[in-house]
């Protein structure tokens, strides 16, 4: 059943309040009206558009956070960050992440993304990866949206290694799952 203009304006106020991630599609989706209905709301409103929510929500949290490497030198937009514990980012594939002929995502973003969120949790000045084992379990398409999942495995303080598992999903579909073993300069301090 659709709502009227303002009844539907604060439903979508309260929506993105509470899942600042979801997208214009899955908004219009839900309150069955055209993407262009959200978007004109969304200009009512003075709520930005996702990818302008996203930036947001890291800005604030991220910048004296992230250690090992510049915040925008992270492939994808971390939207959670637990240092040393876990981490969340989101990459939107558009054209220039694509081979022209089909549209599939290149390996290497996939696994830039999963990588840079590694790097990122490490609470020390100094990251690197020293080992990867990954799996690409299916092709990523143009306009899809990848959130990666890292969380901290182990920690081994005497040889200064971490391993961080990461997983890469769309929608809830595994696409991407990764091992990597992080040389850190300083023992962890656990």
């Amino acid at each position: 059943m659709k709502k009227n203009k303002k009844d539907r304006q604060l439903l979508l106020q309260e929506t993105i309040v509470n899942t600042p991630f979801i997208t214009d599609e899955e908004l219009a989706e839900k309150f069955q009206v055209s993407i262009q209905t959200i978007r004109l709301d969304r200009l009512e409103l003075s709520i930005p558009e996702l990818r302008e929510r996203i930036k947001h929500v890291a800005e604030k949290k991220l910048d004296d956070e992230v250690k090992a490497l510049p915040i925008e030198e992270v492939i994808g937009d971390i939207i959670d960050l637990q240092l040393d514990e876990s981490a969340i980012s989101i990459l939107e594939i558009k054209k220039e992440h694509v081979f022209s002929r089909n549209q599939i995502a290149r390996g290497h973003h996939l696994f830039a993304q999963a990588n840079s969120l590694a790097v990122a949790m490490i609470n020390d000045e100094l990251a690197l990866t020293a080992k990867a084992n990954i799996h690409f379990t299916r092709q990523v398409k143009e306009n899809e949206r990848v959130i990666a999942k890292a969380k901290i495995i182990k920690n081994d303080s005497e040889n200064r290694r971490t391993l961080i598992e990461v997983n890469s999903y769309v929608v809830n579909e595994l696409v991407f799952s990764g091992e990597f073993e992080m040389f850190r300069s300083n023992p962890t301090q656990r």
